[in-house]
Order: C-alpha cells, then structure tokens, then sequence
C-alpha cells in the first residue's frame, strides 16, 4: 500500500519563514494528486516533506499507515522528479536511467531488463549512448521521467517537471505522464502552478496558498464550485469577472447592485440582503444586439481573437467586464447587451472570500 496521510503537517524554517501551516490530507494508494497554486504557496516544500529532503517541525507523515516523519528518503520507496532535470551531467542516458537501480545494487542483467522497456517507451533508445548536454530540453525531461519509472517505486513526486518545455512539448508531455500513470497506477503527486497542468491531470487538485490548503475537489468541483474566491480567481483563463456589489430585496423582486449598475435577479433566487461579491466567468454571458431588459449595456472596447473564440473586453458604466464567445461578428465601439447565466454565477462573501448560496 502507498496511501500517504499528512496531519497537521507543518513548515517553518530560520527566518520565521511559515511555508506550510497544519497540513492535513489523505492521498489515496494510486491516486493522481496535483498540488496547485501561485509561486511561494509551499506546494514544494509539502512535497520535498513527503520525500524526506526537509523535516516537517510539526505534524506526522505516514505512508502506507506506518509512520514515516523520520525515515530518510531511500526507505520511503518514492522517486522525485524536479523542474531542473537533477541529471549527472558525466553519465551517459543509460547510467542516468540505471542509477537507483544500480544504487540498490540489482544485477547487471536485472538492470538492462528493466531499463530498456523504459526507454523505448520514451522513445530514448536511440540516445542511450549521449550525456546530458547532448540532450534538447524535452529529451532530458524523458530521461528524468524514466530513470523514475526504471526504479517505479510505489510513489511517483513531481515537481514542477515540464516547467521548462515549450508549450507542444508540455502538451505532449502531460499526455505521456496521464498515459503513464493509467498503465502504471502508482501513488502520484504532481506539484505545478500551471492550471491546465492541474485541471488536465489531476484526479484531484488540492489547491494552496499561503502554506495552508484552501481546497481540494475534482477539477469540475475546483472549476464549477470554488469555495472561495481565490480559487475562483486562480482557475479560468481570462480570469473570472468579479463585481462587488450588494442585495437589495424587495417584495416579489431581489436585485445585485454595483453602483449604477443593476441587475433583477431571477424569483428563484434568494440571497441575503447586505454586501456580496458576484463572480461571472467569460464565457457564462449571453450577448445581445437589441436591449433586453434585464441585460446590462457595455460598450466593446477591445477583441482578442483566439481563432476559435473571441475574448471581448467591455465596459459598462466605472466597471470592465470580459466575456469569451464563439460569436465572430463583433465592432469596436459598438454598444451591446450582456446578461448573466444566473445559473453559473458565484457569490462570495466580501470580507472573508468564502462562498455563499452553496
């Protein structure tokens, strides 16, 4: 078993530093976990804790169910992938791929039995013969890759591995590593910052900030449902349109109000009155020619053509609204009617960020 339990897993280095504050989560024996979020959220340093590279100065780590805060990393059974690459520069691909088996002293044959099926699969049987900096950027990534799977210990940690790849390579690579990770089904965490790295392989996402989680979903749950505004923020592209604003109720009618701007709210909707934070993402706008009360008017100021869609930026009255469409036909200057898909809108609570309305 590799299941890995974190509780109240803490980080605070010299300085003051507090990079991780009371962790607790459950990964689950072959599940594909990505820890996401901005640089500095210590998403890195939670995994070099479970890799054993850093102690933890509070908190468990327990892999498999046996305690494991205070085993060094060779007796983890885990293997960990950085954005540099980590290769030794005076070995040939085929030492790098043989070095943790060799470490663990396997017979010469057992060796070659296993490295060989590695590297045709990262189609590196070519390159056995060449060191590292006879390597483009992607072959060395391969090499890393498969000196992990060569080992194929029970837990797989990557952090932030295709970094540094141009974007066909990262394509092709997250491709490779989700095809991987289907024939293999080994304990996975994935560390990035990237949120298509995220939502594309993760069968989960706990996403961070400031060293403590603030959530963890699926990627629809993470998409559909943030439970707080930076998450709403933190996924989407372009970013999530968000208009602070407060509730007024009124007998048969609730509207959200921002300044001049109105908008009615449909009867099913029964927010509080007082204060609240509308969250509308690019693509949940219906554009309209003709005024259709209760759409709000805007004038288009800006179109960024995507080839398959068009990403519109607005304004109406003090307050910028972008919206992505598949429409083509658009004029600069002219003035359109955008009304909200009430049924994908967010409301967070102003002060604290959190959700509200489920």
């Amino acid at each position: 078993m590799s299941s890995i339990s974190l509780n109240n897993l803490s980080k605070t280095f010299p300085d003051g530093t507090r990079a991780v504050q009371e962790i607790s989560l459950e990964i689950t024996n072959g599940e594909f976990l990505v820890l996401v979020g901005p640089s500095g959220c210590g998403k890195s340093t939670l995994l070099r804790l479970i890799a054993g590279l850093d102690e933890p100065t509070n908190g468990s780590i327990k892999i498999g169910g046996k305690e494991a805060s205070s085993l060094p990393p060779k007796d983890r059974d885990l293997a960990l992938v950085f954005q540099n690459y980590a290769l030794f520069p005076n070995l040939s691909v085929y030492e790098n791929l043989a070095f943790g088996l060799k470490a663990r002293k396997l017979p010469k044959d057992t060796i070659r039995e296993k490295v060989i099926p590695v590297a045709q699969r990262l189609g590196l049987q070519e390159l056995l013969h060449r060191k590292p900096d006879e390597l483009s950027g992607g072959q060395k990534q391969r090499v890393a890759l498969g000196r992990l799977l060569a080992r194929n210990p029970s837990i797989h940690l990557l952090d932030e591995p295709l970094s540094n790849l141009d974007a066909n390579l990262r394509t092709s690579m997250r491709h490779e590593l989700a095809q991987l990770h289907e024939e293999h089904q080994k304990t996975t965490l994935f560390v990035t910052h990237d949120q298509v790295e995220a939502m594309t392989l993760g069968q989960r996402l706990c996403v961070m900030n400031h060293g403590k989680i603030i959530q963890i979903g699926n990627p629809a749950e993470i998409y559909d449902l943030p439970q707080h505004r930076f998450v709403a923020e933190f996924f989407g592209s372009p970013p999530i349109n968000l208009l602070k604003g407060e509730i007024q109720n009124e007998p048969n009618l609730a509207s959200f109000t921002n300044g001049p701007i109105k908008f009615a709210l449909p009867t099913q909707f029964t927010p509080p009155s007082g204060p609240i934070e509308l969250g509308i993402r690019p693509e949940d706008w219906k554009i309209e020619t003709q005024d259709s009360a209760p759409a709000l008017e805007a004038t288009l100021e800006r179109i960024e053509n995507l080839g398959d869609a068009r990403v519109l930026h607005f304004t109406a009255v003090n307050c910028k609204i972008r919206v992505k469409s598949e429409q083509r036909e658009f004029q600069l200057g002219q003035s359109y009617f955008l009304l909200p898909n009430w049924a994908r809108a967010h409301w967070f609570d102003p002060q604290s960020g959190n959700r509200l309305l489920g």
